[in-house]
Order: C-alpha cells, then structure tokens, then sequence
C-alpha cells in the first residue's frame, strides 16, 4: 500500500506567498487570523506560532509584499537602466498603471489609511515596505547620477506625489506637475 505523501513542513516562507495572494485580492480591512489562516490552509493558532503577534505577521506579510512589488518592477522595468531621472518616472509610472500594479496599489492605500489611523502595525510596516522600495529605487538612478541617494528620495516623493493625486481624481494636476518639474517631455 503507498505511503501518503508529506506535506512540507510550514514555515514563515512557506506561508507569505499564501497570505500575499489572499491580502491582494482581498486587502488588509479588518484583516483577522481567521481568513489569513484560512487562506494560507493553517489556524489562526500556527500563524500566531510562526510570527509571534499578529502585528509581527503584518509588517513580516507587507515587507514580504514590498519585495514581490518591487521584483514586479524590476521584470516589468528590465534590465537596462534608464538615462535619466525624468525616464526613471515615466517607467515606473507606466508600470504602475498596468493592470497587474493595481492590487498593489489599493494595498498601498489601504497601508498608507491604516498608518495615518495608527492601525497597529502599520506604521511599522509602511516604513519597512518605503525602506525596501526606496533600496530599489537607488538600484534604478541612472548610471553616474550625481546623488543616487537624494534623487531617489526625491523621486519617491514624486512618484507618491502623482500615484496618491491619481487615486483621487486628479491625474491631470500630476501630469502638469511633472511636466513643470521637467520629469516630462513636453
């Protein structure tokens, strides 16, 4: 008689990809133990045993999404650098209005909800997912960019700047800023 084929035991690695998926497609509101654990094929009991609290499972989870988001863009993006800062926008924000950047982006509204109201874990989580995009942004400054450090930090408030001012209707008001900035071609 066969022997019934062991399950890999579960690990925090094993289990974000899971848990990726469910908050992409569901979001974090009110985001109990119950669905996370239900979506990852575990109880609430072992998510709790592999991350301590329920604060460490959501900055673990959302650091673990920032670094998916940015592998995303690095596929979307390729491997050639850009020339200049004003292409490093227009790529990225091209990239961010693709279909596939859209459950990323409600994510990162939701984040950015949760962080103003002081949701527990959020904050910690915003900082730690802005720390891993902002290492990655630096990676995509052109080649011989005079502060590869500040322009990053310029081009992420940008880059919110535009995304956040999108969300909320005002497309037009970016694209007018970004083209007075010269991040545009006119």
């Amino acid at each position: 008689m066969p022997t019934a084929a062991k399950k890999p035991p579960m690990t925090k690695d094993s289990l974000l990809p899971l848990l990726t998926a469910h908050v992409l497609a569901h979001g974090l509101g009110g985001a109990s133990l119950r669905p996370l654990a239900k979506a990852a094929g575990t109880s609430d009991r072992m998510l709790i045993y592999h991350f301590g609290t329920k604060e460490a499972l959501i900055v673990d989870l959302l650091g673990h999404i920032a670094k998916v988001y940015a592998a995303a863009l690095d596929a979307a993006m390729g491997g050639e650098r850009a020339a200049t800062r004003a292409d490093v926008v227009a790529r990225i924000l091209a990239h961010g209005d693709a279909p596939a950047m859209q459950p990323f982006m409600r994510l990162w509204w939701e984040i950015v909800a949760g962080a103003a109201r002081d949701l527990p874990g959020y904050q910690l989580a915003a900082q730690a997912m802005m720390a891993e995009l902002l290492g990655w942004l630096e990676g995509q400054m052109p080649a011989g960019d005079p502060d590869p450090q500040g322009g990053a930090r310029y081009l992420m408030t940008v880059i919110e700047g535009t995304a956040m001012l999108t969300a909320v209707g005002h497309g037009d008001t970016a694209q007018q800023g970004l083209l007075a900035g010269g991040l545009l071609p006119s």
